[in-house]
């Protein structure tokens, strides 16, 4: 009886301490207790984050902007190259046009002329057909009726297209439409400085002159003392 209570006497102490040390071991700081790891925590959050993750959201939004850009770009290449090419073409088309117009813009005029042509030959043909031999009379008044009806039909074609023969004669004296070939004293009824005789008749199309007439202008009489 006596040794049994004196061991369970000793299992009570050794229980005691045991509790006691377990205690005083939690009171102390572990080395990785949580306040460690919450530090250790604290530092790995305050490094960089890792690069891993991705582009961010500007620069995903710079490279689409940049792809658009280069869309806009390559359309407004295409437009320039298109507008050139038609620039090109309407100057090729428009020197072509103007070629053309020196070469037969004056085909009117000369359908014109061939009727005037026809004219002559036809008025040459009929005289030596019906003329008899010695008539010079009857000649000379067909001549004069195929000559009278060659110059009516040259007025016609001159007026149809603008040309006007000018009759300077009384007007005064201009460089731009006269040519001077000589001075003539002013007769009676003559001013001084004006036409006095048209040697070759001048003309002009559409109001512009393109051949001077060749004139005589009457100039003060000098009078001998």
């Amino acid at each position: 009886m006596a040794a049994r209570s004196v061991w369970a006497v000793r299992r009570l102490v050794q229980r005691l301490l045991a509790s006691s040390a377990a205690s005083e071991g939690r009171g102390r700081l572990h080395p990785f207790s949580t306040a460690t790891q919450r530090t250790a925590g604290e530092d790995c959050s305050s490094e960089d984050p890792p690069d891993d993750l991705g582009p961010s959201l500007a620069e995903r939004a710079l490279k689409l902007k940049a792809v658009k850009l280069e869309k806009e770009v390559q359309d407004l290449t295409m437009r320039y190259q298109r507008a050139v090419a038609d620039g090109e073409n309407i100057r090729r088309r428009t020197q072509r046009c103007v070629e053309d117009a020196k070469i037969f813009g004056i085909q009117s005029f000369c359908k014109d002329l061939v009727e005037v042509a026809d004219i002559l030959e036809k008025t040459t043909e009929y005289i030596s057909e019906e003329t008899e031999p010695g008539d010079q009379k009857l000649t000379l008044e067909k001549i004069f009726r195929g000559l009278s009806l060659l110059e009516a039909k040259l007025k016609s074609v001159f007026a149809k297209h603008g040309l006007e023969k000018m009759t300077p004669i009384g007007d005064k004296y201009d460089p731009h439409e006269h040519e001077l070939i000589c001075h003539v004293p002013a007769g009676v009824g003559v001013q001084p400085g004006t036409v006095a005789l048209v040697r070759q008749d001048g003309y002009k199309l559409h109001g512009r002159t393109i051949r001077l007439a060749q004139v005589e202008v009457a100039v003060e009489s000098q009078r001998r003392l």
